[in-house]
């Protein structure tokens, strides 16, 4: 999937070895919300999901026979299941499992929330790491891969083909794992001013203030993506970049293929030309246009 400044596209490698793409307009709702720091993330964030939840599903569909095709009404319940699953999981579970160490050991102020946060990251490297050795899950992370080689491609002003954005790494500042790994170090501080509750509150403090969290996380890698020529920055981003050797693997030519093709899918006509043009010139020119991946 990729996301250009006024469509969004997804690929798929169909069951016969075809490309098959899709094109759709972004949505303008979030847009409203755009010069709203924090606001903005929040609403870039739910329309990003929405994005995400259709391209999952029209990319599905392209894989098996339409009598066996889930309704949208089955995906949603299922999209649904995998939110109440992740807030279980990295949200309320950290907290509930901390409140118990830190009573054993009489541990309070700032620590309190630090605990919280070392344990909300282990069992999110331990999901990864988990997740990471399953067949399926393994080839959606060489796509992941793809996604982010095609995207570098374009914006090291080389020619966008499978095989100028093979030769690429596969790590990138804008990408959801980075953004995930920010939301861990943001809930310390976010979860920091609530204190320390009796459980109840805790628990409905640690829901309600995703949003903030998530809001907050935008407007760091927003921050980032815009200052990396800061030496600082580039450091600080290094985590982040280093967990996505969990989320992407090395993908096969075929799939960069397919990345590519979603990429250029959203290009404008201007930038198919100047993207055509690449080849008659040297590369090197900075300053491309962001994309964002799925």
């Amino acid at each position: 999937m990729m996301r250009g400044a006024s469509t969004w596209a997804v690929a798929v490698r169909t069951p016969d070895g075809a490309i098959d793409v899709v094109v759709n307009e972004v949505p303008t709702w979030a847009e409203r919300w755009r010069h709203l720091p924090v606001v903005r993330g929040v609403t870039t964030l739910a329309e990003s999901m929405a994005l995400g939840f259709k391209a999952l599903s029209w990319s599905a569909d392209r894989q098996i026979p339409e009598e066996e095709r889930l309704s949208s009404k089955a995906m949603g319940a299922t999209m649904g299941v995998a939110l109440v699953f992740f807030t279980a999981i990295f949200i309320l579970l950290p907290a509930l499992v901390n409140k118990g160490i830190t009573d054993w050991f009489g541990i309070e102020g700032f620590w309190f929330h630090l605990v919280e946060g070392g344990i909300r990251l282990v069992i999110f490297l331990g999901y990864l790491v988990l997740i990471g050795r399953i067949r399926d899950i393994k080839r959606v992370f060489e796509y992941h891969g793809a996604e982010h080689k095609a995207i570098a491609a374009y914006e090291n002003d080389v020619e966008v083909t499978a095989e100028s954005a093979q030769r690429f790494g596969t790590d990138h500042v804008r990408c959801g794992t980075n953004f995930l790994l920010t939301v861990m170090v943001v809930t310390i501080f976010v979860y920091a001013f609530v204190g320390r509750p009796s459980l109840p509150w805790l628990i409905t403090s640690r829901i309600a203030l995703i949003p903030v969290v998530a809001g907050i996380s935008y407007e760091v890698i927003r921050f980032a993506a815009g200052h990396l020529r800061w030496r600082w920055v580039r450091w600080a981003m290094k985590p982040g970049l280093g967990l996505q050797k969990f989320t992407t693997r090395p993908p096969s030519l075929d799939q960069v293929e397919v990345a590519v093709s979603a990429l250029l899918a959203v290009l404008t006509a201007e930038e198919r030309a100047e993207v055509a043009a690449r080849a008659r010139r040297e590369p090197g020119i900075p300053g491309r246009p962001a994309f964002g991946s799925a």
